[in-house]
């Protein structure tokens, strides 16, 4: 938000359940009462009272480091995160707390959440989708996780993710197998149809209303299960797995993003001691590499000043930067989000072998 407050104009009342909430139609349907002073820039923060449902607000109430004791630490969050760092070097540069990154991480997560369904409300619809599913672990390699990624060709736009929980697979000693069935025994194990479930939402919410969808991926067999369920004509068109994946592959979008991913994230890097410990915080990181991937960085590594996916498909007409990203509040209650990232802005994604599972359920925060 510009520092200069002092003829800041609130958009609407922030209470959800206010009639106001959507737009104030006039300026008469709020009224200023005085201001607050803080040792922060901008030191007077100008507050007002809706004369329809009496709740209180400032100019603070619609930034994005609403509520923040160190509102610097959000902005730079976005770089550091998509830059390979990990929550405790982040932590060490900005001489904070890891407790504090893991917070501001988790809000900047919501935030892109927010942001990225906004500006697909105005998107021309995705009639081409690859799908792949990203294989990572969360707490430790008994228990792994696919991310489940929709990426258009044409302008490697990431369009959609959901995660789901699978059981650990592949070559195994003796000792690990019992390892696993004692794990287990005592956690319970995974959805069989979570893979299923999961990539049926990540379909339908790209489809959309769509009359034709055209699908590429590999020959999952779970794929043409999930297609099935669309209400939409889709044309399914099958690359082996087997396949050299480099441009020439159809799938090489996904490729290309799962790499990006790989590269830009510590929590996903091979032989890492960074990799995530909730699923939860994987998908909140993941969202702000969405925004990263989809809006600020440019579609060629190596093409100076090459377009974002999302000036490609038309949406910007240039990049975004780091304080257009945040330069106002978000509110959940004023956007649509899909079901499952819902249960994400919500911390519903529970890591079932940890005891305490952290909820936001917040009241006046984002």
């Amino acid at each position: 938000m510009d520092n200069n407050t002092a003829h800041y104009i609130p958009p609407h009342c922030p209470n959800p359940n206010c009639m106001y909430h959507k737009q104030f139609d006039s300026v008469s349907r709020y009224k200023r009462i005085g201001y607050y002073g803080r040792r922060l820039a901008p030191h007077r923060i100008p507050r007002w009272i809706c004369k329809h449902c009496r709740r209180s607000f400032s100019s603070q109430t619609f930034s994005a480091t609403y509520w923040l004791k160190r509102p610097d630490v959000l902005p730079l969050l976005m770089t550091k995160t998509t830059g390979g760092m990990a929550n405790r070097q982040i932590a060490r540069d900005l001489r904070v707390a890891p407790s504090t990154v893991d917070r501001q991480l988790g809000r900047l997560g919501r935030h892109c959440l927010l942001l990225h369904t906004q500006l697909m409300r105005k998107a021309p619809p995705v009639s081409t989708v690859a799908i792949d599913g990203f294989v990572t672990f969360e707490h430790s390699q008994y228990w792994p996780f696919h991310h489940h990624l929709a990426i258009e060709p044409g302008s490697d736009f990431i369009v959609y993710f959901t995660d789901s929980e699978v059981r650990r697979s592949g070559s195994m000693t003796p000792a690990q197998k019992l390892k696993r069935e004692r794990l287990e025994a005592q956690h319970g194990r995974p959805d069989p149809q979570a893979v299923l479930k999961d990539v049926t939402h990540l379909l339908q919410v790209v489809a959309g209303s769509q009359p034709r969808l055209t699908v590429l991926s590999d020959d999952h067999r779970t794929y043409p299960r999930a297609i099935a369920t669309l209400d939409c004509q889709v044309t399914h068109i099958v690359t082996s797995s087997r396949e050299r994946r480099d441009g020439r592959n159809p799938l090489f979008p996904v490729n290309l993003a799962d790499l990006l991913l790989r590269h830009s994230s510590a929590n996903h890097k091979r032989e890492t001691i960074a990799w995530s410990k909730r699923r939860q915080a994987s998908a909140e990181r993941l969202a702000v590499f969405l925004v990263w991937r989809n809006y600020m960085k440019g579609r060629r590594e190596k093409v100076r000043w090459s377009p974002t996916p999302a000036q490609e498909r038309g949406m910007l007409d240039h990049r975004l930067e780091v304080d257009e990203v945040l330069s106002r509040r978000l509110f959940v209650s004023r956007i649509d989000l899909p079901q499952r990232w819902g249960e994400y802005y919500r911390k519903t994604i529970d890591t079932r072998v940890l005891a305490l599972q952290r909820r936001h359920e917040l009241k006046f925060a984002v």
